[in-house]
Order: structure tokens, then sequence, then C-alpha cells
């Protein structure tokens, strides 16, 4: 029996049949303002909020304020109190780029694995994480000894990545075949605003919806549809599927 982490956002994981398989790392793509900082935030909190589990936040992007800011704005109102009494514990942009070289943050992130009982990792960003390294094979070593550290620390894993085109089968890079899951957010402009879809195209030793589902970000963050039909992005000719 496969186990499974639930994200606790709403829609999401019915369409992944339960949640993300434990100890695994899954990159989360999407271009600018698609949502998925947000999925990181909200993937943290709820696992303090609703199931007990501690996490660890990694943002190379970010101060810790400006994440609290960002958390409090979609409702998630305990983000302080959860990291100020330890439950959340994060890693800024001012720690992690301190000393501009990966192997000091990594040190610094294992002695935190060493002394606490984390089940939950976000990195945000793989885009600003692969700057730490002069050549793809750089990244690409480092990237797998990460997410072996992860998994032998029984860490479920987010990483978000920069994706800079709407159809995700024009911008396939590496990290989506070294990681276990891929889940996609895509957004279509229209006359009135965008429309937002969540697409995941995999996720090993399970099976998974792979249906494009509407989505929405509103106080309390991302919610996912399940009436995909009703809400066709492009045309079956156009689908990635």
């Amino acid at each position: 029996m496969i186990e499974l982490t639930e994200t606790g956002i709403d829609g999401l994981d019915e369409i992944l049949n339960g949640g993300i398989v434990n100890n695994s790392t899954t990159l989360v793509s999407g271009n600018p303002g698609a949502g998925k900082s947000i999925l990181g935030l909200q993937y943290i909190y709820n696992g303090v909020e609703q199931f007990g589990e501690k996490g660890i936040f990694l943002s190379f992007e970010e101060n810790a304020e400006d994440l609290r800011q960002a958390a409090e704005s979609i409702g998630l109102d305990n983000w302080a109190e959860y990291v100020e009494n330890g439950d959340i514990t994060i890693y800024d942009k001012q720690v992690l780029l301190r000393e501009n070289d990966f192997s000091s943050s990594l040190e610094l992130l294992l002695g935190e694995l060493d002394d606490d009982n984390y089940e939950r990792l976000v990195l945000d960003s793989l885009t600003m994480f692969k700057l730490f390294f002069e050549t793809e094979r750089e990244q690409r070593t480092y990237l797998l000894k990460f997410t072996d550290i992860l998994a032998e620390n029984n860490l479920t894993t987010l990483m978000t990545n920069e994706q800079g085109t709407v159809f995700p089968e024009t911008d396939i890079s590496l990290e989506n075949f070294l990681t276990d899951g891929n889940i996609y957010l895509l957004q279509t402009p229209t006359d009135s605003g965008v429309n937002r879809y969540v697409w995941v195209a995999k996720m090993r030793k399970k099976n998974i919806d792979t249906d494009i589902f509407p989505m929405e970000i509103s106080d309390g963050g991302i919610t996912v549809h399940q009436n995909a039909s009703a809400f066709s992005m492009m045309s079956e000719d156009e689908s990635p599927i």
C-alpha cells in the first residue's frame, strides 16, 4: 500500500487520488503569477493546520516577512504563530544566498533535519536554486543529491519552477525528468481577466487524473474544480495530454 501525503488544497487531492506519494519530490511549474508560491504556502500551512505535520519553507526569492504577508493575504491567518512556535521553519533568501554557495546552505539545512522531525518541504524556486551552478551537469548532480537527502529524511517535497511558455509541452526541462511528479499551473488571458488551470502530468507509483482542471485563487488560496469539461481551455488538437 503506497502511503500518501494530502495537500489539503480543495480539489487537488481528489485529482491526485488521495495525495502525493510520501517521501517523493514533485515539481510545480508555471509561468509568472500562475500560483506556484501560493500552492507551496498552502501545502506547508495545511500540513500543520490540518494534519499536524511540521514543514520547512526554503525561499530563494522572498524574505520571511514577505512570506508572512503573502500567507496572510490569502487567509492563512496562523502562519506567523506556526513560524514562531517552530511548526514551520523558514530559510529565506537572506540566509540561503548569504554565502552564495549551495554547500553552505545545504549544511544549514542538514543541521535542521538532524534536530527536528519534519514531514514537508517546499523549495521556491528551482529557477533561483540553479543560479548556484555554472553548468547543467552541476545542476543535475546537486539536484539528484538534494532530492535523495530529502527522501532519506522522510520529507515529501514540492519544488516550484518558472516556466516561460503557456503550454508545458513546449518547455520541458531536465528537472521534469528528475522529479517524481509534475504539476503544471496554467493561465490564459481573457477579456475579463485570467482563466487558471491545473494539470497533473506525472506522479510515479500511482494513478492520477490527467485531465486539465480549472482552478481559482481567492481568500483561502487555491481551489481546484472537478468539472473539467465545462472549462475547456484549448481545443482537443491543442491539448498537451
